[in-house]
């Protein structure tokens, strides 16, 4: 007659036998998810890729322009350094009480503005 070998699911920890297939599996999932977010920032990015950020002239108010196309008319590029990047970043909230004039000179938005 012949025998059959059963596993003993009971066996101590550390006592030789190997981790069961969904226990690798659930290890390799939790890692693989983990190096996928690491890199990734949680922030959302203000404008999509292949366009750039453009502010309203003298108001409150913000756009996305493609890149290599001028801003539109009213808006102007933001100036150099001072350029939102991610959606609550140092910039954009300080954008959100100040615009530029026609001159390109940072002030504050005026109290009558539409935001």
């Amino acid at each position: 007659m012949r025998s059959i070998n059963r596993l003993d699911r009971s066996a101590p920890a550390g006592s030789g036998r190997r981790p069961s297939r969904s226990a690798v599996g659930l290890a390799l999932a939790s890692v693989t998810v983990a190096l996928l977010t690491a890199g990734c920032s949680t922030q959302d990015a203000v404008c999509g890729g292949g366009e750039y950020p453009v502010l309203a002239v003298g108001d409150a108010g913000s756009a996305c322009v493609p890149d290599g196309e001028a801003p539109p008319k009213g808006y102007a590029r933001y100036p150099k350094g001072k350029v939102p990047e991610d959606v609550g970043d140092k910039w954009d909230k300080y954008w959100e009480t100040h615009t530029v004039d026609e001159n390109g000179k940072a002030i504050d938005i005026p109290a009558e503005s539409g935001e």
